[in-house]
């Protein structure tokens, strides 16, 4: 008997003393920090699903799509979250080597455009001759600002501002006349009046489209196919729990600083579950021919090209 508990005692400790299995780190670069959509990953990582599924992540935040692409093209960085869908159509027909691993956001009613409240601006039709901000080159919001000019002939000149806080304080400080924002910046401000939203990304032909990607690199791709695929299942994970328990909420809230109330506000009236599904591109046989029209490519995607630059692993 005594030798039966000896060896039960020997197995306890033996397993007690194995090292858990090594997590797999992927480095991601991640544009504007605090934004519901662009906070899927952190919001998984900080619930501990990513690490459920193998994963070590180390975020990198931008302050655009164009910083993030460039991190993905460089090889710095495994996944870019958030990338501006004009601009990886556009890196990847002058050659550069990326590929689509999963839609970020659909639609760009998020997206909104402001003055102060002061401003003589009512309307876009009135910015003939004004500045109107963007984050990025290449980014959703150089695409939305690229169609606001094209589709209501606005002969306004658009600006890279960079995040929505420096945003605003070039708006507040007359530097730019109209400014760009994404909740939770800038809420407080149109609810004490202080600023006036003049139109959001769905007054363009983005509406329906799918306007924010999440992209990898080839050799990403080539080498660690498993581990994206890991990615992309605890990607799916998050969003569904941040739809189903408050608790998600609560994470966000603290991760962006805000109150619970506001998260769910921002939650709620922003974006609803299927605008930041992973799974499908929405739009891609318009995309194509608006990326010609904005001048983001010179020839539409064939086939055969979207192909290969879409690898969204299956669920």
């Amino acid at each position: 008997m005594k030798h039966v508990v000896a060896a039960c005692l020997a197995a306890a400790l033996s397993l007690a003393t194995t090292p858990a299995p090594a997590q797999e780190t992927l480095k991601l670069a991640v544009g504007q920090r605090g934004l519901w959509d662009t906070g899927v990953t952190e919001i998984g990582h900080r619930g501990g699903i990513f690490k459920k599924h193998g994963l070590a992540l180390e975020l990198l935040y931008t302050q655009g799509a164009g910083e993030t692409q460039q991190a993905v093209i460089a090889g710095s960085v495994d996944i870019g979250v958030g990338v501006g869908i004009m601009g990886v159509l556009s890196a990847y027909a002058k050659g550069a080597p990326v590929r689509i691993i999963g839609a970020e956001i659909t639609g760009a009613g998020d997206l909104f455009w402001y003055v102060k409240a002061d401003s003589p601006i009512k309307s876009l039709k009135d910015t003939d001759g004004k500045t109107i901000a963007y984050s990025t080159n290449g980014s959703s919001t150089h695409g939305i600002v690229t169609a606001f000019i094209k589709q209501y002939d606005l002969k306004a000149k658009a600006i890279a501002t960079g995040g929505p806080p420096a945003t605003l304080t070039q708006v507040m400080s007359d530097q730019i006349d109209v400014g760009w924002s994404a909740p939770p910046v800038g809420l407080d401000l149109i609810d004490q009046g202080k600023i006036r939203v003049i139109a959001t990304g769905n007054d363009t032909l983005f509406k329906d489209q799918t306007v924010r990607l999440l992209l990898t690199n080839v050799q990403t791709l080539q080498t660690r196919k498993a581990a994206l695929e890991r990615y992309m299942r605890a990607y799916r994970e998050t969003v569904d729990w941040m739809y189903a328990d408050d608790a998600a909420l609560k994470t966000y809230a603290e991760f962006a600083g805000i109150s619970e109330a506001a998260a769910r506000r921002i939650r709620d009236g922003f974006f609803p579950k299927e605008s930041i599904s992973p799974d499908r591109i929405h739009g891609l046989d318009v995309i194509v021919k608006d990326a010609v029209a904005l001048k983001f490519t010179a020839a539409e995607l064939s086939k055969e090209q979207l192909a290969e630059l879409i690898q969204i692993p299956p669920r």
